[in-house]
């Protein structure tokens, strides 16, 4: 099968396209061949070696964590999915590679395809979408009437946790560019900030939630600024905490660095009485036949900006680095 690889870590490094076997299959999982393969900001930090104390994969490997498409074998325990289904999934850690023709999936992580979306808009939803469910509903907890600042609306989990937002009937405000700014009010956003003229500082007031993405650490003191006693801060960009590190797993020493990098944050959390956490989300398949219904009842709607063929794969990854993306970027793999 042809794959896309990381060969070398490095920002300058491109990823190089090859023929490589098709993936054996472990009893537990499904062997998906994939038609579209959604391309994150998270891909371009994996193969830059930026997450590589967390989850240190060795190069040469397959990177990509969004795809669709339909299964053709499934492992000798697999109950869920026969040979035909169309399914979709962000694949699990140290189990990725989307960027490739076919990859083995394991089922606790796959869901069936939305059957209103296409292979592209549905390879454009899992990592998004999952994002957004997770701080909004598992770690959120968001009720009716609560206000949430979700920041980069006009991105990716923006534009999705928006519309989910609205739907748990939150009032929500959002940063974007003036450009975008009806089009983001269209997707539910009732406050819209344009972040180069305005300063949401001085705009919001007693939030219940911020949603995070922005590496500028004087966004990040100011995002705390805004929230009521109580409130919450998820940061999908770090720094990574103790809490995250004890979740995955890891060792003594690396429990110990992320105490370090996160007592800054946790600091500033304290004294704006509210709590900071990091999200770094993990792939469930429940949780994406949740997002699955939401979108057959109309309640969501995939958001694309563009879509590159396989063999632009590199180019595909620029353009998601460039932060001009109005909504996913979706690559096409069949």
């Amino acid at each position: 099968m042809r794959a896309f690889i990381v060969k070398s870590y490095g920002k300058k490094e491109k990823l190089q396209l090859t023929e490589l076997p098709e993936p054996a299959l472990k009893e537990n999982e499904v062997l998906v061949q994939i038609y579209s393969a959604g391309v994150n900001l998270l891909d371009s930090l994996i193969r830059n070696g930026d997450f590589k104390l967390f989850l240190p994969y060795k190069p040469p490997f397959i990177t990509g964590h969004d795809m669709a498409g339909v299964v053709s074998k499934v492992g000798a325990k697999v109950s869920k999915y026969k040979i035909g289904d169309e399914v979709f999934s962000r694949v699990g850690d140290h189990r990725i590679g989307t960027f490739a023709e076919h990859i083995a999936v394991s089922e606790g992580d796959l869901a069936l395809k939305p059957k209103s979306l296409t292979m592209d808009e549905a390879a454009s939803i899992p990592l998004v979408g999952l994002t957004a469910w997770q701080a909004l509903v598992e770690i959120g907890n968001i009720k009716k009437g609560q206000k949430v600042f979700i920041q980069a609306g006009s991105g990716g989990v923006g534009t999705f946790a928006i519309q989910l937002a609205k739907h748990l009937g939150a009032y929500v405000a959002t940063t974007t560019s003036a450009a975008n700014a009806d089009w983001v009010k269209k997707l539910g956003a009732d406050l819209v900030i344009d972040y180069k003229t305005q300063d949401f500082e001085t705009l919001l007031k007693d939030y219940d939630l911020v949603i995070h993405s922005n590496r500028d650490a004087k966004i990040l003191e100011k995002s705390f600024h805004i929230l009521k006693a109580g409130g919450q801060l998820i940061s999908l960009v770090g720094p990574p905490t103790p809490e995250f590190a004890a979740e995955i797993g890891l060792p003594w020493y690396l429990k110990l660095v992320t105490k370090l990098l996160s007592s800054g944050a946790k600091k500033k959390a304290k004294k704006a009485n509210a709590t900071f956490r990091f999200l770094f989300m993990r792939a469930e398949g429940n949780q994406l036949s949740k997002i699955t219904a939401l979108i057959e009842a109309g309640v969501i709607k995939p958001v694309i900006d563009k879509l590159f063929a396989f063999e632009q794969t590199n180019d595909a990854l620029a353009y998601v680095e460039s932060g001009r993306a109005k909504g996913k970027v979706v690559i096409k793999v069949k």
